[in-house]
This record gives C-alpha cells, structure tokens and sequence, in this order.
C-alpha cells in the first residue's frame, strides 16, 4: 500500500492529510466517498523503514506457479473472477503474493479488469503475464490463459533448475578448493618453513615454488581481496551498460562446454515464450517485443529485435535467424514450416521441448564428467602442497639414515 498527501475541500471547509491506498486512482476514490474533492494529491516516498525489505523476486517461482494452476483450476470449475482471486487471497502460503490479491480482489470489486488489476504490481506479475491474461480476457478463455501460464513458468523453471544444478557442483568444489590452498599457504607451510631452512641444503624446485606462494599469500593477501573486489566492480559496471551485457552474454555462449548449456536454454525459454504468446492470439510483432524483454540474454535479443524489424520491412521473420552463429538451422527451419502451415505455435512449442531435453542431456552429462574431474583437481592442489612439505622431510631422513 502506498501513501499519499492530499489538499482537498469538503462542503464546509478545506481538508489536507495523508491517505494509504494501492494506488492514486484508489486514494481520490476513498477520499471521494469521504465527501471530499481533491484539489492536489501526491505519492509520498517510503522511508526504509516503512519499506517492505525484499531480496530477489519477492514470490517463490514454485509457489507462483502453483498459485496459477489453482486460479485456473477454480476458473474452470466455473468460480467467477472476483471470488476466486478472493479464495486464493486467503490460502496461497506466499506473504507478498496474499498482499497483493487483496489489492487487487479491491480492484476487480470496484469494476477494473483482472488484466489491469495485475498491471499495477510488475514485480510480481510481468509484462507476459499480463499480456496473457488480457489475451484471455478479449477471448473468453481466462483459464486456458492461466494454465499456458503455468505451464510456461513450469517449463521455464525446470530448465532453470537444471543449468542451476550443472552450475552448483563446480562453483562449490572451485571456492572450497581456493579456500583449502589459502589456509594450507597461509596457517600449513609456515610452520615448515624454519625447520626447511635448517636443513642446509638445496629444497625441491616444488618446495620452493610453495614456499613462495605461502610468502606471497601472507605479505599480500590484501592484494587477493583487492582483485576479487576489482573483477566483481569491473562485471558490475559490464552488466549495467548495454555493450557490457552484450560482450558478457557473447563470452557465456560461447564459453566451451558450459556455452551450449546457456545457449540452448536461452534458445528455450524464447521458443516457449513465442509459443505461449502466439497460442493466446498476441499479436506477432508485440509478441517479438516482450520476447526481447524476457529472454535474458542480449545476444538472442539482438536477433529477435532484428526479426521483428525485419517483419515491419516486409520482410523474413527467420532471416535474421539463419544469419546468426547463435541460432542452430533447425530453428530456421521449423518456424518456415510453421509459417506456411499455419501452426507456428505449435512448431515453436516442439522446438522448446527439444532444447528443454537437449538441456537436461547436457546437464546429465556435464554433472557425470565433471564431479570427477574436479576430485581430481583438488587432489593435485591439495597433493602438491602436501608433496612439497614431505619432500624435504624424506631427504632428512635418508640423510640421518646414513649418518
């Protein structure tokens, strides 16, 4: 709920204060019911305190989905709008999510559509939600709205997870791996050190190497955090200009091995996200728009900008496609036949549920090769270290062992 400052009269004299209400609209309305006509009115910025503290979206993909699937389910039991929103305002487990519902079930009682109901709370549902629901509303086919939603959330979600899950493994190993060298460098081989320069003699060019690294890591650690901070402000500042996000997103797709992993769950989500939009009658070149919005990555975004400029020159939906190194033929081609039969959505719907099986293999495959692969490569850190320190011990004690 927002809140407003208002400068207003009544019948007998002038009113001023402040108001809560969703939205502007909302408040004129209460303070019309109130008796009083307003004469200026403004939002009033929430301090910090009054904020509602969100990190990330503020509902659980999981439970928005579930959350779609139920409004469908009572739609097509025959529940009317108003009723049904009112129902999963009170059962949805979802905070934020229950908040809002109740927002809007005041605004769909007040005679507003659901479609502009939903529009007035974009962090929680998008532009292709609302789209969809509008869609369904012109149609009369609400429900089939909401469970294409569901499903397109559900689809978008499970490939998500996936390349998630692909990306999970070796992150953690490669953080433990850093965080076991350093206290193996910083707490370990300092304590060899003096025993080591007893001996007298030449160490180990290995010795030598991690004695080093262990000086190094003490007297200048400073030095590693500076790094980590200039490489994490340095893709910061990448990720908020557009040429950054294009070079970042250009180096993730073809990155080897895990680049066809982000290329073809980015190739998903946009064929399901057209499918989605093309089944609910969304006209093409808006369709083309919200797609360049969603799918997340500014190289296939180009492209799709680029197709639907090139539809407004009369020209090829699939020109800029074939043109692209991102874009396999297949794509090309299964949405040239959709476009002759008249079944794009369904051409595009099949292409998704290649790509969303293409990313589960290569997810599956990724996880098999890599979880030893990366046992390995902590075992030669950890060995190295571990080899240079004993090293010098066994020459001790061949050298005592000859005395």
């Amino acid at each position: 709920m927002a809140r407003f400052r208002y400068e207003g009269r009544d019948r007998k004299k002038i009113r001023s204060g402040v108001i809560t209400a969703t939205n502007q609209r909302g408040a004129i309305e209460k303070l019309r019911e109130e008796g009083i006509r307003v004469t200026n009115i403004l939002q009033l910025e929430e301090t910090t305190l009054q904020k509602d503290i969100q990190i990330g979206n503020p509902v659980k993909r999981e439970q928005f989905i579930m959350f779609l699937r139920q409004f469908s389910t009572l739609m097509r039991a025959g529940v009317t709008i108003v009723d049904a929103v009112h129902i999963l305002s009170q059962q949805v487990e979802s905070k934020p999510l229950q908040k809002v519902l109740v927002q809007v079930d005041d605004e769909l009682r007040k005679g507003n559509s659901l479609s502009s109901a939903l529009a007035e709370h974009p962090k929680i549902f998008e532009p292709l939600t609302v789209n969809l629901i509008h869609a369904g509303e012109l149609s009369g086919n609400i429900d089939e709205s909401l469970d294409r939603l569901a499903t397109y959330y559900e689809k978008a979600y499970q490939t998500r997870q996936k390349v998630v899950s692909a990306m999970t493994y070796p992150a953690v190993v490669g953080v433990l791996a850093i965080g076991v060298v350093i206290f193996l460098l910083s707490s370990i081989v300092p304590m060899f050190v003096d025993m080591f320069a007893s001996f007298g003699g030449e160490l180990p060019l290995i010795t030598q190497f991690v004695m080093a690294a262990s000086e190094f890591v003490q007297q200048y650690w400073y030095l590693l955090l500076l790094i980590v901070a200039i490489i994490g402000i340095v893709f910061w500042m990448l990720r908020r200009d557009p040429k950054g996000r294009y070079f970042l997103d250009t180096v993730l797709l073809r990155m080897p091995i895990f680049g066809k992993i982000f290329k073809k769950s980015a190739l998903a989500r946009m064929t399901r996200t057209l499918s989605s939009l093309f089944s609910s009658s969304v006209p093409i070149l808006q369709a083309l728009t919200m797609v360049e919005r969603v799918v997340g990555n500014e190289v296939i975004a180009k492209v799709v900008i680029e197709a639907r400029d090139s539809l407004q020159r009369g020209g090829s939906l699939t020109e800029p496609m074939r043109n692209h190194w991102a874009f396999p033929p297949l794509i090309g081609h299964m949405i040239s036949i959709g476009e002759k039969t008249g079944s794009l959505d369904h051409m595009l719907s099949k292409v998704a549920e290649f790509y969303e099986k293409e990313v589960e293999a290569e997810t599956d495959r990724l996880k098999a090769l890599i979880e030893p692969m990366m046992i390995v490569f902590l075992a030669v850190l950890v060995g190295t270290i571990v080899l240079a320190i004993m090293m010098p011990m066994f020459g001790m004690f061949e050298n005592i062992d000859n005395m």
